[in-house]
């Protein structure tokens, strides 16, 4: 997540400042791009250091309260830049692209709020699959798909809403600048990230202080706490990645923009006798041929990401079934008989690195085969389907995968028969097909929807020149 929102935030800032060089007012332009950047920064300390918890509070509220502050911070500070540094822009530019950074944020908040709902343990979604769990594993995987479907409409109307206010606030500006508006609200999202990202990294971290407690025989007081804890971890992780993959949404919509900008260089700087690109018609073929190839590599790209993890799970399993038959003591647990450790971090580490590697070329193949095939409209219509398809399977798996995690969670707190019992057996087999979900692909997505877009940026000029139709 930490690489992924990094991704997501220096490619929002890199296309608002693209587009920002080709507009009249440039170096105004540029201006506020940094400005609101840098006050995002330290709203997010402001914010980190707001974080508290008394002795009987939800951690879960805490966490969430901090972002929420750090929102309302960043919209005051930038309100305040506005005022006081008095950006020159017609039709009142530096206060539109002011709401169009706000309201990327809020929408952000909103998309929080959501994903809150639908993966918080207080909350019924994560109480009606514990609840379907009683019913046997089958139930729970179902139930966790679908609560993980419906969870992806807000989200995805929140992001079509946030592109369509911050372009609309900003086209009076003048030319350019409603695509800079939708830019700028990617800058907005991804202002707080030093919030973000502590609030992602709160989660592995009680997670592993549980895991120590158990293995340090603590007692259940301390479990207890760990569980409560490291719960709402996993709310907040799924709150944040959330906010990841609406930020990658804006961002993505902007480098569309970006690379439209890359393409009319081009065409103006080669002196081509091409039409400059205006927007991309789903109704001509060949943009269309790059739609269903793009909505399709989200998809391959998932699937060749959760094999390699299930390929990985195998040859752990039989590393551990090896040293319980060869070393001796070790299954019954004998005292001063220690596992080789080292050989199942070398499979986690190794196979992690290896299995991701042929799912990247899937993704850069595919947007050179498409570019080289269909030139820069087919790239259109490739990043349009790339971007769709990959959001709605990012929120899916994520909120599924933490939807999961939480029903076990709440299950071991003593609901539905507690640990132990067969609905505890069949939560746990929805955690297992979660963890995939939301730590492996879903997460990943957003990366491979930032390389294509990358990627086809800096191909564009020979997409233009050289491909077959």
């Amino acid at each position: 997540m930490g690489a992924d929102l990094f991704d997501s935030n220096v490619a929002s800032f890199t296309a608002a400042l693209v587009m920002a060089t080709t507009l009249a007012q440039s170096k105004v332009s540029e201006t506020i791009v940094f400005v609101y950047a840098a006050l995002g920064l330290l709203a997010s300390i402001i914010g980190v250091a707001t974080a508290r918890i008394g002795k009987h509070g939800n951690p879960t509220r805490a966490l969430n309260s901090s972002t929420y502050v750090t929102t309302g911070v960043f919209a005051v500070l930038t309100a305040l830049a506005t005022l006081l540094l008095k950006f020159d822009l017609p039709n009142g530019g530096a206060w539109r692209i002011w709401g169009a950074s706000v309201a990327g944020l809020l929408i952000g908040v909103i998309i929080g709020i959501t994903t809150d709902y639908f993966t918080d343990d207080s909350r019924k979604p994560v109480h009606m699959v514990a609840k379907a769990s009683k019913s046997g594993p089958a139930f729970t995987i179902l139930s966790g798909i679908s609560y993980g479907f419906l969870s992806t409409l807000p989200a995805m109307i929140g992001i079509a809403l946030s592109a369509l206010i911050s372009y609309k606030i900003c086209e009076p500006i003048g030319e350019g600048y409603a695509m800079y508006g939708i830019s700028m609200a990617a800058v907005g999202m991804l202002s707080i990230v030093g919030m973000i990202i502590s609030n992602d990294a709160y989660g592995p971290i009680v997670d592993n202080a549980r895991g120590l407690a158990e293995m340090g025989n603590l007692g259940e007081e301390v479990l207890n706490i760990t569980d409560e804890l490291d719960s709402a971890g996993n709310t907040v992780k799924a709150v944040t990645k959330g906010f990841a993959i609406g930020a990658a949404g804006l961002t993505v919509i902007s480098l569309l923009g970006a690379f439209m900008s890359e393409v009319n260089d081009a065409i103006v700087k080669g002196g081509l006798a091409i039409e400059k690109l205006t927007g991309f018609d789903i109704m001509n073929p060949t943009v269309f041929f790059g739609v269903l190839i793009g909505a399709a590599i989200p998809a391959v790209f998932s699937a060749m990401l959760m094999l390699g993890v299930d390929r990985n799970a195998q040859r752990m399993v039989a590393e551990i079934h090896r040293q319980f038959k060869e070393i001796i003591g070790l299954k019954e647990g004998k005292p001063g008989v220690e596992p080789e450790y080292d050989k199942c971090i070398e499979i986690a580490t190794d196979g992690a690195l290896k299995e991701l590697i042929p799912a990247g070329l899937v993704a850069i193949i595919a947007t050179l085969a498409v570019g080289f095939i269909g030139g820069v409209h087919a790239i259109g219509g490739f990043l349009v389907g790339n971007i769709v398809s990959g959001l709605l399977l990012a929120l899916f798996m994520s909120n599924s995968g933490g939807l999961w995690d939480n029903a076990k969670k709440y299950v071991e707190s003593g609901h539905e028969g507690g640990k132990g019992s067969d609905t505890h057996k069949s939560a746990v087999v929805g955690d297992t097909v979660g963890d995939p979900f939301k730590d492996t692909a879903g997460p990943s997505i957003n990366t491979q929807i930032t390389v294509v877009s990358l990627v086809s940026s800096l191909m564009a000029t020979l997409f233009l020149t050289i491909n077959l139709f």
